[in-house]
């Protein structure tokens, strides 16, 4: 049976456009909307196999629905000049990648896919509709389904009546009621899906809820009655026509081949340089939906194999030893990294060919599996050998599976995880999605394989030729991925050496760190939990005395309701249903005026910290080892920082009493310290670095407290005779021009006049016109070439920085300002954990690191090293690299974090 693949190009267009940030090319033009519409289209030739389809756009000028109702539309704003520039090289795009593009006069791309729909329908077929138009579920019936590639949601009859409550048969009549604020189509005054879904389910159609609008009551039945006559035209405004007159029949929708000359002509006018690689590996035409790029085809021939039997293992064992690199991933009964267990193991040799070797799966149809015990004595000294190459996607998870068994993974030669992240740190680095962004493959995905939510299975329970499939794949893919980002890395001198030289290595320290894991005092915590309780019902009580009534501080409509109805507080903001919101931020700002929202925010702050810390924690602790164990994540902040999760210990806070005796609660075991050794001053010290401003680098030379420095340029009195006050003037402006603040955003942190914070900033950069200086050059290089870079080379994309919305370029440019520093200090601190991992490894003393937060490494030593410790760290961790500043570090010890740092 033919399929029908129909895309509303219009829709796609919109959304593009709105989500992708202001992309162009050297000369200017815009090009986002053109490249998020055909990597839209060509994610959809990978998902689903259609014979025919058709990219249809609107037409220009007005359609039969503006004649019906002049009011039809007429809210929409003007098209973008930015947006309507995209349409013609778009369309030339569409057709030139073998998509028949139609635009009809006088009606709308629904009424055409509408038409199409239904007589694809009348020949038997089957449709795909791809829209974010929900108006065009009423077309879904058997045959019929409606997808929406931006949320990933595909609906049948089943799945619409399951989302909006009705039939697709009854969507007109749903919508006629809600009316359509887009398309200024107006509905019944304040009837929203529940209450049209109420009418709906009672009555049964919109005929008979007309017929008995008599009968329903209040406030929203006396609007109904009066929008009564409106109501048969609504629906009209909103049926999908499918009559038109087209100018095309359904055989002439066939896929067509790629234009290939034409496709070059446009993808170098607007640089799409990958695409264009594509085409000179494939003699300049994509083959299938699934063409990959010229360095890993993606239309070889796959061989996975089941490895059951001893001859088939020992095969597979002298491939991967001979081999000169092996993909390797496992397949595990956990998440949870200290607790996973292996239930198989794929390996890859070669793209499109790789092997499952199941050793847990159970179930009745299970068939006979090599003895794991056994074949991990087999597969040991290979797992082992720091001489076999190894390359997974991130194997810091599988080396912790292995530990698990009593095998420690050597030989890890590559990432794919971190490969991804040092070449594009602003994208996403899981497998599912680098396959399908640069090998154009879509993947088997876990839910899958294994399903989602109550119903999902553990892998041991999926049959085994299916973990063959999925598993085999992921070697497969993975050893794809690594050589296509190996030749990209050797053509980035820059960007391999990062890769090679910083986070290759972090990765293996993470894992000794995570394997450590920190003590913690169960009882000091939960001490801390019934005294957080107690002031926590102590606040709930003075805030509802502050109200002159009781309610839930948690409910964001009765704190709504208490501070805007009964208080009457001015609202700050809205949330995207209208009504004022009542996150922290709108309670910092009236914080400032007003008492319960600053009692709100305490009563938020040690809430969090019971709940993650004070309760949660002592839950936490591994029963095998008797320790806290976080996951440290490498690859998450664009900035190069680590995230540390399952527990976040990098977020704890340390400037009030009740943050740091959550610190204190992680302990020394007998007879050690916890030392912590902190970069001072880091991000200044990289200003002053980048910009080469003299008078901050005689500052820092000279050991002077830098804040002191700056206010006695900003006030100009002599260092010895600045004031606290000043200090802390200067402080702020420090560290506030770093992360991009603005006079108002400094006025308003300093309590002061914008002018006058106008004023300190204008006199700051008179002092200091060196920082002026790089700050605009920065901002310069970055819209230029569209990132930044750090001291090491690691490249900080900035997507919004040729924006042309002001807010969001301006938000760019502080980034820009900010990120080489907050890179820098990060390239630094996991150079630091490198140099001390390396130092206690090759040495005899039992310290060991145990965590990482920020500018701080945290560590745990026995007493009689503590000396040593002190005198080495900061001696490593100040010559990891050298800049034009001093690298000071400080390092403090005691018997729990709080009085080490």
């Amino acid at each position: 049976m033919p399929t029908l693949l129909l895309v509303d190009g219009s829709s796609y267009l919109y959304r593009a456009f709105h989500a992708l940030p202001d992309l162009r090319n050297s000369a200017g033009e815009p090009t986002g909307a053109i490249r998020g519409v055909l990597s839209m289209l060509r994610r959809l030739e990978t998902e689903y196999t259609a014979e025919y389809r058709a990219c249809v756009f609107d037409a220009k000028g007005k359609t039969f629905r503006d004649d019906w109702f002049p009011e039809y539309k007429a809210h929409r704003p003007p098209m973008p000049d930015d947006l309507r520039a995209q349409i013609e090289p778009l369309h030339e795009a569409v057709k030139a990648e073998g998509w028949p593009l139609l635009s009809v006069e006088g009606v709308e791309a629904d009424d055409v896919i509408g038409t199409l729909t239904r007589q694809a329908l009348e020949a038997g077929w089957e449709v795909v509709i791809s829209t974010g138009d929900k108006d065009l579920t009423q077309l879904v019936r058997p045959g019929v389904r409606w997808v929406n590639t931006m949320s990933e949601e595909v609906l049948d009859e089943a799945g619409v009546t399951e989302k909006f409550g009705v039939p697709p048969e009854l969507i007109v009549d749903y919508l006629a009621l809600i009316g359509d604020t887009v398309d200024n189509v107006p509905g019944v005054e304040k009837c929203g899906p529940k209450t049209a879904l109420k009418w709906l389910t009672e009555y049964g159609t919109l005929d008979d809820i007309i017929a008995n609008a008599d009968k329903i009551g209040g406030k929203v039945g006396e609007n109904l009655r009066r929008h009564l006559d409106f109501l048969p035209m609504g629906r009209k405004l909103v049926t999908v026509a499918t009559d038109v007159e087209l100018p095309v029949a359904l055989d002439g929708l066939a896929a067509r081949e790629d234009d290939k000359a034409a496709l070059r002509t446009l993808y170098e006018r607007f640089e799409f340089r990958s695409w264009l690689r594509d085409l000179d590996g494939q003699g300049g035409t994509r083959k299938t939906a699934s063409a990959a790029t010229p360095e890993m085809p993606s239309d070889l021939e796959r061989h996975y194999e089941t490895i059951l039997d001893w001859p088939t293992f020992d095969a597979w064992l002298a491939k991967i030893e001979a081999t000169a690199i092996t993909a390797f991933d496992t397949e595990t009964t956990s998440l949870d990294p200290m607790a996973a267990r292996l239930v198989g193991m794929s390996f890859s040799v070669e793209p499109g060919t790789a092997a499952y070797l199941p050793l847990a799966h159970r179930g009745p149809d299970t068939p006979s599996q090599l003895p794991l015990d056994e074949v991990l004595g087999r597969l040991k000294p290979w797992l082992e050998s720091g001489e076999r190459a190894k390359v997974g996607q991130n194997l810091k998870y599988d080396a912790h599976v292995l530990a698990n068994h009593g095998i420690r993974l050597g030989g890890i030669t590559a990432d794919t995880l971190l490969e991804s992240y040092v070449l594009e740190s602003d994208k996403s680095h899981d497998m599912d999605s680098l396959a399908s962004r640069h090998l154009r493959l879509k993947t088997i995905t876990y839910t899958e394989v294994c399903g989602k939510g109550a119903k999902q299975i553990g892998f041991d329970e999926v049959a085994v030729d299916r973990a063959t499939d999925y598993a085999a794949e992921d070697a497969d893919i993975t050893l794809r991925l690594h050589r296509l980002f190996d030749a990209r890395l050797r053509n980035e001198p820059a960007l391999a050496e990062l890769y090679r030289d910083i986070e290759l290595p972090v990765l293996q320290v993470l894992f000794d760190m995570e394997r450590t894991g920190v003590l913690i005092d169960p009882f000091l915590l939960a001490s801390h939990s019934e005294e957080l309780g107690r002031r926590l019902v102590e606040l709930e009580g003075r805030a509802h005395e502050l109200a002159g009534q009781p309610f839930n501080l948690g409910s964001p409509k009765q704190l709504g309701e208490i501070l805007f109805d009964k208080l009457g507080l001015p609202p700050v903001k809205k949330t995207a249903t209208g009504k004022p919101s009542t996150d922290e931020e709108v309670l910092t700002q009236l914080a400032d005026d007003y008492p319960l929202p600053k009692l709100l925010l305490e009563h938020r702050s040690l809430a969090k910290l019971k709940s993650t810390y004070a309760d949660k924690l002592p839950r936490m602790v591994n029963p095998r080892t008797g320790r806290v164990h976080t996951s440290f994540s490498q690859a998450v902040a664009v900035t190069g920082r680590l995230a540390s999760s399952e527990p976040n210990l990098q977020n704890i806070p340390i400037r009030t009493e009740e943050g740091r005796r959550i610190r204190a609660a992680f302990i020394a075991p007998k007879g050690h310290v916890i030392v912590s050794a902190d970069y001072s001053q880091i991000e200044l010290r990289i200003m002053a670095h980048l910009s080469k401003d003299e008078r901050l680098l005689e500052a820092f030379a000279k050991g002077e407290d830098v804040h002191r420095a700056t206010a006695g340029e900003v006030f100009g009195v002599p260092p010895t005779e600045v004031s606290s006050e000043q200090r802390r003037y200067a402080k702020v402006i420090n560290f506030g021009l770093i992360y991009g603040m603005s006079a108002h955003g400094l006025a308003k942190n300093l309590g002061i006049e914008r002018a006058a914070a106008q004023g300190w900033i204008d006199r700051y950069f008179a002092r200091y016109p060196g920082v002026a200086r790089y700050m605009e050059e920065t901002k310069a290089a970055a819209r230029a070439q569209g990132y930044v870079e750090t001291v090491f080379g690691r490249r900080l994309y900035l997507p919004d920085i040729r924006a042309q919305q002001v807010g969001r370029r301006q938000g760019a440019e502080r980034a820009a300002i900010n990120a080489p520093m907050q890179g820098t200090a990060a390239d630094l601190i996991k150079k630091a954990m490198i140099a001390t991992h390396a130092w206690l490894a090759g040495s005899d003393l039992q310290s060991r690191l145990i965590l990482q937060v920020h500018d701080e490494l945290v560590l745990e030593v026995p007493v009689a090293e503590l000396d040593q410790v002190r005198d080495t760290l900061p001696r490593l961790m100040g010559e990891v690299a050298e800049l034009s500043v001093p690298l000071l570090v400080e390092v403090g010890a005691g018997a729990n974090w709080d009085e080490a740092h």
